[in-house]
Formats: structure tokens, C-alpha cells, sequence
């Protein structure tokens, strides 16, 4: 199956809670190898369900570390401590990286597609991006961490780029016009 197209800022999808994962099955399954492959075709670390429009509470991820791609369902942070300040990005911001601050250490509890517990102790990396995905299932979008004047600047951005690419769209119509 072709990867999924991966929704962008601005897409209402992106802003709501997901559902919980009330069945696990080959539906969900072929779901789950799906995200792998648009997460892959993205060149991302984690994909969250809503991102590919699915409004479910799930996500898939591959720190790069050899142990392949992995997904959680139904994740829960039941433990938070300490603070971290990280460059973030996110597939459905595309080219935007900004300071979010987040807790340094999370537990993180959920099921494998085969129903079983898993439980997540981490301080580093696999924390940040757990808890990245876990906005994603609760509605929150990178954009929504920062305040301020680094708020206002990245949402100029991404303004100043949805009218660059609408300019840009506005032009290959017109030549493309003039060619019929």
C-alpha cells in the first residue's frame, strides 16, 4: 500500500482528540504498516494517527537504534518529571523548528498490537518524542507549546509560506493557461 498523505498545519483533523483504540485487528494492523511506510517516506522519527488523518490513539515510531519500527496504543503518560528545552519539528509542520519545553522524564504506559503492556521509562530522546506524538493525540500541534513573541514569529511563517506557495500555485496556473 502507498504511503499516506500527511496533514498539514491547518488541517482541522490536526486540532482534535483522538479516539481510543477499541479493537485490535488486521485493520488496525494494516494501518499500523502503513504508518510505518509514510513515516519512513517522510524521513520522520514518530507518526501519530491524526497526522494521517485517522483520529485514533496510536502512533508508530523508529528512533534509528536497530530495533526497527514500533507502535503504542492507547498511550498514557502516568509519570512526569524535570524540565528540558529541545529543538522540535514535525512532518505536519514541515520546515518549521521551534524551542518547546517539555518534562525531561516521562513513564509512558500503552498496549502492542498483540494487547499486551508496555511500559516506557525514558529521560532522553524516546521521551521527547513520545510525548511530541502524544500532542498530536490530544489535538496539540507543536505550535500550540510556544508563546509569545517565538509564537508569533513562527505563525508569520507559516503565513509568509501558505502565500508563496499560493502565489506560486497562482503562476503555474497562469502559464499553464496560456499554453492551451
Amino acid at each position: 500500500m502507498p504511503p499516506l498523505s500527511i496533514r498539514l498545519f491547518g488541517d482541522p483533523v490536526l486540532k482534535l482528540r483522538a479516539r481510543e483504540v477499541e479493537e485490535l485487528n488486521g485493520s488496525l494492523a494494516g494501518l499500523v504498516e502503513t504508518m510505518y511506510e509514510t513515516m519512513y517516506d517522510a524521513v520522520g522519527v514518530g507518526l501519530a494517527a491524526p497526522q494521517v488523518g485517522v483520529g485514533r490513539r496510536l502512533f508508530t515510531y523508529d528512533l534509528g537504534d536497530g530495533d526497527g519500527p514500533r507502535v503504542v496504543v492507547n498511550p498514557v503518560i502516568v509519570e512526569s518529571s524535570g524540565e528540558s528545552v529541545f529543538d522540535e519539528g514535525c512532518l505536519s509542520v514541515p520546515g518549521l523548528s521551534l524551542e518547546i519545553v517539555r518534562p525531561q522524564r516521562v513513564v509512558v504506559q500503552g498496549i502492542d498490537l498483540d494487547g499486551k503492556e508496555v511500559v516506557f521509562d525514558d529521560d532522553d530522546y524516546l521521551a521527547r518524542v513520545f510525548q511530541h506524538e502524544l500532542d498530536h493525540l490530544d489535538g496539540v500541534l507543536m505550535i500550540d507549546r510556544v508563546e509569545g513573541d517565538a509564537r508569533k514569529q513562527a505563525l508569520r511563517q507559516l503565513r509568509e509560506r501558505d502565500l508563496e506557495a499560493e502565489a506560486r500555485a497562482a503562476r503555474q496556473s497562469r502559464s499553464g493557461d496560456a499554453r492551451l
